[in-house]
């Protein structure tokens, strides 16, 4: 199923919102699934990946951060059905990881850490004993993810300025963290493309300060710089999207709704190709999380302070075309996942 799914971050009542996507990679409405969880209600969510699938695409995954738990849908032809709903672990889970059967969540609040579960018969279970704090309680984490090889977890530290990683073992225990400072100020979203790491810098929303730097994995769980800051020229450069063969790498500039393009050389040297490759609505802030989709086709964006998901076709060349916008999200729309 071609599908886009982001969430409402509503305080009261948090919500699923899902959309079918068609072959031309238009979107149309699907329909509001409860998560049975709240959301902070706020309009700016500062995470990437607060909505992600299952590596098969079978279920989806969903941060409820007001009210401290993840909720789990199974992904079905008419829709979503709620599976089920646990504790986070934590405070404030704003950020998603999966692999296999093994899913973790960031918990941004109180002392922030990172906590472990399984997805198995239906239903996730809180892997016992695998929380792990971050390096320090102000770390103010954004994000989440496992290296391809899933023996790595990978944590961005805006508070520190600086990057975690975790070595996972064969039991799916998180061992860390290894921390090393970011190459730029206010380090994001994240992705891994042609073997390295490529993160976002924000430098503290400076107006013409965003820039991406690459991390090598020396080893499970060892980060070590590539790219130093490479800048876009943007602001408030904050999520990160890379296509599936490594070769390019999609951020979205927060401050003046445009996504910025980066090609990843071999061994994972960062070059800006396009300052602006895409703008939601140029010149005003507003864009925010970004995902490609399975098929690697397409890029979505949503636009909260638009109330609009944004979508182009990638090029094998890179460039971004505009395929539509597409109205049904509030204000408070945090969260983007595609398959």
């Amino acid at each position: 199923m071609n599908r886009v799914y982001v969430q409402t971050n509503d305080a009261e009542r948090n919500e699923a919102i899902a959309f079918d996507r068609s072959n031309d990679g238009r979107l149309e409405p699907l329909g509001r699934f409860g998560t049975g969880g709240r959301g902070t209600g706020v309009p700016h969510l500062a995470s990437q990946s607060s909505v992600a699938l299952s590596d098969d695409g079978e279920w989806l995954l969903m941060t409820n951060a007001g009210s401290d738990e993840l909720s789990l849908f199974a992904v079905e032809a008419d829709g979503l059905r709620l599976a089920g709903q646990v504790s986070s672990g934590g405070s404030n889970p704003t950020s998603l990881a999966t692999r296999g059967g093994l899913v973790y969540v960031l918990n941004n609040g109180g002392s922030p850490n990172i906590s472990g579960f399984r997805l198995e018969n239906g239903g996730l279970t809180p892997l016992d004993d695998s929380a792990r704090p971050l390096s320090a309680d102000d770390a103010d984490p954004a994000q989440i993810s496992f290296s391809p090889d899933g023996r790595t977890l990978v944590v961005t530290e805006r508070g520190t300025n600086s990057i975690s990683a975790f070595a996972v073992d064969d039991r799916g225990y998180a061992e860390g963290p290894a921390t090393i400072e970011s190459s730029g100020a206010t380090p994001y979203g994240f992705d891994f493309a042609n073997g390295s790491v490529v993160v976002t810098e924000a430098f503290g929303g400076e107006v013409g300060k965003a820039a991406a730097s690459s991390y090598a994995l020396s080893k499970p769980g060892r980060l070590a710089p590539v790219s130093a800051s490479v800048a876009d020229t943007r602001s408030e450069v904050c999520w990160a999207a890379a296509t599936r063969d490594g070769r390019f790498v999609y951020v979205t500039n927060f401050g003046d709704g445009t996504i910025s393009s980066y090609a990843v050389r071999e061994g994972g040297s960062l070059e800006l190709l396009e300052p602006v490759a895409a703008s939601t609505r140029l010149g005003t802030a507003g864009v925010r999380d970004e995902a490609l989709t399975r098929d690697g086709r397409f890029l979505y964006a949503i636009d909260a302070d638009a109330q609009r998901v944004f979508g182009w076709t990638v090029g094998d060349d890179g460039k971004l075309t505009p395929v539509g916008e597409f109205e049904g999200v509030p204000e408070t729309v945090a969260g983007l996942a595609a398959s």
